[in-house]
């Protein structure tokens, strides 16, 4: 890996393993929860079932584990499954605002950078030496 972006690439690797952990804890969480349902619920993407979202979740932080683990062999197939998981993390998050607005944007402006990162900094030129 070359100095230039590389600090940004391991952000990115961290950041997607990171996130992906959390996305499997949440939907671990959402599996198991038995208490009420918030009232905004009703009003929800996908509906009022969290066994859905624990579903989407638990397929989002794997991909985000994955993509981050494959940019660590300088993988450009990772980079690009590191780009559309960055920006599906970002998206999907965007679902959370009106029940958890603050960390809810806290994940669309990660997901936001490790894309920046992954596209400015994550060519094939990233991992010459």
């Amino acid at each position: 890996m070359s100095e230039r972006g590389s600090g940004w690439i391991i952000f990115a690797m961290i950041l997607m393993i990171g996130a992906g952990i959390m996305r499997v804890f949440d939907a671990i969480w959402m599996f198991r929860y038995d208490g009420p349902l918030p009232g905004d619920l009703q009003a929800a993407l996908f509906g009022t079932s969290l066994t859905t979202y624990a579903w989407i979740y638990l397929v989002v932080g794997i991909v985000l584990i994955a993509a981050g683990i494959g940019l660590a062999s300088g993988s450009e197939v990772a980079r690009w499954i590191g780009i559309f998981a960055g920006t599906i993390a970002a998206v999907s998050a965007m679902w959370w605002i009106p029940f958890y607005p603050v960390w809810a944007l806290l994940y669309v402006v990660l997901g936001f950078l490790v894309v920046y990162a992954l596209a400015v900094y994550g060519g094939n030129d990233a991992y010459t030496a």
